[in-house]
């Protein structure tokens, strides 16, 4: 596919981005042409979503096989009371849409495998985890590495957030390396409870991630965890070591 340029309405728009210090038109127009995966429209997939649309980012792929429910509207912005049954991939893209129409946004209202994110992931720039289970996130993680595409993985539960981003390029560590240290965790929302706010700060932050990593715009989160304590509004970052014997990124 041809490169695309930005036009002069673009320029305009995106103006406040492209007078950020060493960001300029190269910056936006890499955004323009790039292509990510967003897996998982709920909570993070909503908040991240929507700040990479606004953004400028040229091509936009949604996968999520739920339906928006009740109980989903406390949290997941980009679906409103009138989207309840509605599967959320049509409802955030609808929402979407409103945002940035110059955006195209694709959509998966279906549960992919290993083989299915193989095919699918060779033709993405950069996937973002929004994902809400164990077994998707060690998918991507291990298709993200196979394939060499950068991948920004965040989770939020509770009044706690995390964000790790897991670049191939640099040789990083994975996120295969950071789980098999906390073994079979799998919290759901439902049991646990989730502040609001919380995976909006979470979604946002992937989507900074993914501008800085398209971009080599400033210091990604490589090969370090970065957890967020909503009770007292503060980050932490640890240092994630490569593991020699992982079976994904060794």
């Amino acid at each position: 596919m041809p490169k695309k340029f930005l036009t002069t309405k673009q320029a305009m728009r995106y103006n406040r981005q492209i007078v950020l210090p060493k960001f300029d038109l190269d910056n936006q127009e890499k955004l323009l042409n790039a292509k990510v995966l967003v897996v998982g429209a709920g909570g993070l997939g909503c908040a991240s979503a929507q700040y990479l649309v606004a953004s400028g980012i040229g091509e936009i792929t949604l996968i999520d096989d739920d339906k928006v429910e009740i109980t989903n509207l406390q949290r997941q912005v980009l679906h409103g009371e009138s989207d309840i049954g509605t599967n959320k991939c049509v409802s955030a893209r609808e929402s979407l849409e409103q945002l940035n129409s110059e955006t195209q946004i694709h959509i998966i209202q279906k549960r992919l495998g290993f083989d299915d994110y193989l095919a699918l992931i060779d033709s993405i720039d950069i996937v973002v985890d929004c994902t809400d289970n164990l077994e998707t996130r060690n998918t991507l993680n291990q298709v993200s590495y196979r394939l060499g595409k950068s991948l920004v993985s965040g989770a939020a539960i509770r009044m706690e957030g995390q964000l790790m981003s897991i670049v191939p390029a640099e040789n990083s560590a994975c996120y295969a390396c950071l789980s098999s240290q906390f073994g079979q965790q799998n919290l759901s929302c439902t049991e646990s409870g989730i502040m609001s706010p919380v995976v909006g700060i979470v979604g946002a932050m992937q989507a900074l991630e993914v501008i800085k990593l398209l971009c080599h715009y400033g210091q990604p989160n490589v090969n370090q965890l970065m957890l967020f304590d909503a009770m007292t509004a503060t980050w932490q970052t640890f240092k994630v070591p490569k593991k020699t014997n992982c079976v994904v990124c060794a």
